[in-house]
């Protein structure tokens, strides 16, 4: 991470704004469309996303998406803004042993982190307090911290291990939302089933969504030529 966007990481929280921070963390569990959809979606809201990225999660880009994701922070940091067209100051890359990253401290961390897909060996090293890495130590701040906490576990069948771990973490504070889709929006396509998830992440996040109606609400109708 470059000297100018810790200093503008510092400023930020100087001047109050960590409302309009979040902290993103994919691992390597299966469901790189849904984080690359929720990182989208939060930069379109103008948030100051705080992104770390696992080891295992850029084999699984790789698989999903076609997506060679570089392993130095600083060269992802560039590539992301570009592919977003947002600016270094909006999108932050931490490297998993950048200790001195705001994320690691609760003098300085943003209060909301998602962790999205949570690879299961994630939720189990959160679970224990574990804080081997960056990504681990960023959670177990958020929660020490009282803060928000969605972990987006994606796997099947889920063993009693994973199960009381989630209970751990549900009881701790973290809120536990598997990448489970639902249908009652009547989905066309697999990128419905991803917003569905990613709209109800982005509603406990207290941001605005139009990307799945709201139960019991009538869908927008799409403009002619965009008709499923």
């Amino acid at each position: 991470m470059s000297e100018q966007n810790q200093a503008g990481s510092q400023q930020h929280t100087a001047r109050g704004y960590q409302d309009q921070r979040v902290t993103l963390a994919i691992t390597g569990a299966s469901g790189a469309p849904y984080a690359l959809r929720l990182l989208e979606n939060l930069l379109a809201q103008k948030q100051e996303v705080l992104l770390l990225i696992s080891s295992a999660a850029r084999v699984v880009f790789a698989t999903e998406e076609n997506l060679k994701l570089p392993a130095n922070p600083d060269t992802l940091q560039t590539m992301l803004c570009e592919r977003f067209a947002v600016s270094p100051e909006q999108l932050k890359v931490y490297g998993k042993e950048e200790w001195f990253s705001p994320v690691a401290s609760g003098s300085a961390a943003p209060k909301r982190m998602v962790v999205c897909p949570c690879s299961t060996g994630t939720l189990s090293a959160i679970a224990h307090g574990a804080s081997d890495n960056l990504i681990e130590r960023a959670a177990d701040v958020v929660l020490k911290e009282r803060g928000q906490l969605i972990l987006v576990p994606r796997e099947m069948p889920f063993s009693s291990i994973h199960l009381q771990n989630m209970l751990t973490l549900s009881q701790a504070g973290a809120t536990i939302m598997p990448a489970a889709p639902g249908f009652y929006h009547q989905p066309q396509s697999i990128a419905d089933l991803v917003d569905f998830v990613v709209a109800r992440i982005l509603d406990h996040l207290q941001l605005g969504q139009d990307l799945v109606p709201r139960w019991g609400y009538a869908p927008k109708a799409k403009p002619e030529g965009e008709q499923k």
